[in-house]
């Protein structure tokens, strides 16, 4: 038996894929209609090419958005910088 403290951080997986993939599938299961099980077939395949990068769901969400903002990041202002206190002079 592999249980171990040091395991309980591991993502659960259901077959080859996440565990949360299935996630269209229950809908599926509990709304039987042709376009849910469109959706559920899209969201399988959108984890699946997710693990062909070798992303985790987590760090695909944060691909995603370093890609959707770009390179370039706003600065902060002025006022939002933080700023060095000398506390010796005091």
């Amino acid at each position: 038996m592999d249980a171990h403290w040091r395991n309980t951080q591991r993502v659960v997986r259901f077959t080859f894929l996440d565990a949360r993939s299935f996630i269209g599938i229950v809908f599926f299961l509990v709304h039987l209609r042709l376009w849910v099980l469109g959706m559920a077939v899209v969201i399988l395949i959108i984890f699946w090419i997710f693990e062909r990068f070798g992303l985790s769901f987590q760090s695909a969400l944060r691909a995603m958005r370093c890609w959707f903002w770009g390179r370039n990041r706003p600065a902060n202002s002025l006022r939002a910088r933080r700023r060095t206190i000398d506390t010796g002079s005091i």
